[in-house]
């Protein structure tokens, strides 16, 4: 069911309330009540209004008085008020009503006619204000809906990009990256550096101390390999096993090796113990560091491969370091 739309009616006098109620007689309308401007404040906390049809000329509290109190309170300071009073229309009591809050004046004797169009324009912008009221709540409930849904979206794209292990790139997240920075050098013709990073010796290390314990040193050197990149735009992802590429999108080659040491370091600095690790005794890496410019002559393959066969010599020269050339397109 419905609930009608109500009007409050103040004044101290009850004839006056019979004939404003006989006159507004409509059964989408509410009418309620009040004697003085004490019950009309309690009223109008209690109800919602669509208008106010106020006497300003009562015992105790007058209209004017109650207008500025139901201004000065949140959830009734919006209710439209019609002042229906005797006194002549001065120019003075006019703007006095108008300053209190006051929308528009009526003058005993009321026509009804007038009364009647009042009361019907005021209950279809109250209407009007609760639909769109609704539809508001209806967007924001949407929005919310659509809000936790991208962000699920968004939590699922994260996830299905992010090596389970290390929670660092997958080998589809740095597919996706590396492409977008290649664009990104090619266009501005910028260099562009990558690293391979292999664990040395990692099967023997596995073979010795267990598969759980091989899974945790992937994780150090991962979170070791991220620690050393300092700008936002470098990143780092699981290429393979035991295999990193690092991604370093407007650094040259001398740039590269800074952080290759830098990596070294890291790892050296983590003394993870392995005893079989050809006499060093503790992880290291190997790495391939390239470099160049990318151009629509290159496939971007090649950058990546370069850095694999760099890793390889670095491997073959006694592991523990870093090789790195600069490759030219």
């Amino acid at each position: 069911m419905i609930e009608r739309v109500k009007l409050l009616i103040v004044d101290d006098l009850k004839e006056n309330h019979l004939v404003m109620e006989s006159v507004l007689s409509d059964p989408d309308l509410d009418i309620i009540k009040a004697m003085s401007g004490e019950e009309a404040l309690s009223l109008c906390i209690e109800h919602d209004f669509a208008v106010i049809f106020m006497d300003v000329q009562m015992p105790g509290m007058d209209g004017f008085e109650v207008a500025e109190l139901l201004r000065s309170i949140e959830k009734t300071k919006s209710i439209p008020i019609i002042f229906v009073t005797a006194i002549s229309k001065e120019q003075k009591s006019i703007f006095k009503g108008y300053e209190v809050g006051a929308v528009d004046y009526l003058s005993k004797p009321i026509d009804p006619i007038v009364l009647r169009s009042k009361a019907r324009i005021f209950k279809e912008l109250y209407l009007q204000r609760i639909t769109i009221q609704k539809q508001l709540v209806e967007l924001e409930e949407r929005l919310k809906e659509l809000t936790k849904m991208q962000q699920e979206k968004d939590s699922l794209e994260s996830l299905s990009l992010q090596d389970g292990l290390t929670k660092i790139y997958n080998r589809r997240g740095l597919d996706k990256f590396f492409n977008i920075h290649w664009s990104n050098c090619l266009r501005y013709r910028l260099p562009y550096s990558v690293m391979m990073i292999d664990i040395d010796e990692f099967k023997n290390y596995n073979d010795n101390y267990g598969h759980l314990q091989g899974d945790e040193v992937i994780k150090a050197v991962a979170a070791a390999i991220k620690k050393s990149l300092f700008r936002s735009e470098d990143l780092v992802g699981r290429y393979g096993g035991e295999e990193f590429l690092v991604v370093m999108p407007n650094v040259d080659i001398e740039g590269a090796e800074i952080v290759a040491k830098r990596i070294q370091n890291e790892i050296w600095e983590l003394n993870i113990k392995h005893e079989f690790a050809s006499g060093r005794g503790r992880v290291t890496v190997s790495i391939g560091v390239a470099a160049l410019i990318p151009s629509h002559s290159i496939n971007p393959q090649e950058l990546i491969d370069q850095a694999d066969q760099k890793m390889y010599v670095a491997k073959k020269n006694g592991r523990n370091q870093f090789v790195s050339n600069r490759c030219q397109p």
